[in-house]
């Protein structure tokens, strides 16, 4: 039997309004397994203060923490009785099946936010940990967050986030600079404007004419010619206002090697343009970034962008391990509260 598919209405917008985030992460956003748990539990008049701690399933970061925090104190402000929680600090390093929050509190005040907890630790922690790697292979050098256009927008700039907490320095939309307390973000120009301009002298010319100051200059030079002779092309007719060329050559050829960036390197030098630096993106992870700095490749930096917006999450878990004092939780975890000496008292 063949059923019909409703037509899909595109005329107005995909994303839910959320104007309320906390209500936001106990409702739309929540398991409805734990609305309905909320109803029985209120029916029944059961509202008993439970402990319940949240541990990862393997080593990483920890990111996410401080957004977490806002929602508990939100939620648990309104609780029947004093609520009491225990956290890590976002960027403090976690072993798997470590605890890193630790709250007590009525059930009702908090139950409805297992959903928005896990998720928000989860994928944070999995992008940090991601770009805690890729900032360690590059042994020094910058590493500048390019995945936003990897993930859905409302998570983008969270995502980024994440990354600068991971030791990136820089990423590319304005509200994920705003969460990480950046001055600005990082980016110039895209190959879409240089073609459109059909000459990339002309496109660098214009870039730099009217763009503020506070702009840096770099320069893509992978759109039309050799990337060496764009390099030089753009050096003579920007001087001394050109900070750095930008190599993103596509896969189909070849991408950016060591030994593009060495020659670029050179031609660059030999031409006296030595204040020129490089910056390589495109298909860059962990293990490419320790091959251009094993290989001595003199860049400046690395965009990357996939290998830490499509990071693996880290696998959070939340227990109950006491109710109303009384150790309990489920089969195969131990009851009561689990030693944490590096927990630290927030709220």
């Amino acid at each position: 039997m063949t059923h019909a598919r409703r037509p899909v209405d595109f005329s107005g917008s995909v994303t839910p309004h959320i104007s309320d985030y906390l209500e936001y992460c106990q409702g739309p956003a929540s398991d409805i397994y734990f609305q309905r748990a909320a109803d029985t539990l209120a029916g029944a008049g059961l509202d008993p203060v439970v402990t319940m701690e949240y541990f990862g399933d393997r080593d990483g970061l920890l990111c996410g923490m401080a957004d977490v925090l806002d929602l508990l104190r939100r939620s648990l402000a309104g609780a029947a009785a004093p609520a009491e929680v225990w956290a890590l600090a976002d960027g403090s390093p976690i072993a798997a099946r470590e605890v890193v929050l630790r709250v007590r509190a009525p059930y009702s005040g908090f139950g409805r936010l297992e959903t928005a907890v896990l998720g928000t630790l989860a994928s944070c922690s999995g992008w940090a940990t991601a770009a805690r790697e890729v900032v360690e292979a590059a042994g020094g050098k910058r590493v500048i967050s390019f995945g936003a256009r990897h993930v859905h927008p409302l998570v983008g700039p969270i995502m980024e986030q994440a990354a600068i907490a991971g030791g990136c320095v820089g990423c590319a939309t304005p509200l994920g600079a705003e969460r990480a307390g950046l001055a600005a973000p990082s980016g110039t120009m895209p190959h879409a404007m240089i073609l459109v301009f059909g000459d990339t002298v002309q496109a660098a010319l214009a870039f730099d004419a009217h763009m503020p100051d506070d702009v840096l200059r770099i320069v893509l030079v992978d759109t039309f010619k050799d990337e060496a002779e764009e390099s030089l092309r753009v050096a003579e007719a920007m001087g001394e206002r050109l900070r750095g060329v930008r190599l993103d050559t596509p896969w189909e050829r070849g991408r950016v090697t060591v030994e593009l960036v060495k020659e670029v390197r050179a031609r660059l030098d030999q031409a006296g343009h030595r204040d020129v630096g490089i910056f390589v993106s495109g298909g860059m992870d962990a293990e490419r970034v320790r091959q251009f700095v094993a290989a001595g490749a003199p860049l400046d930096s690395f965009g990357v962008g996939m290998a830490i917006a499509a990071a693996p999450p880290i696998g959070f878990t939340s227990d109950i391990k006491e109710v109303d004092g009384e150790p309990r939780t489920k089969r195969g975890r131990i009851p009561g509260v689990t030693p944490a000496p590096r927990l630290e008292r927030v709220l």
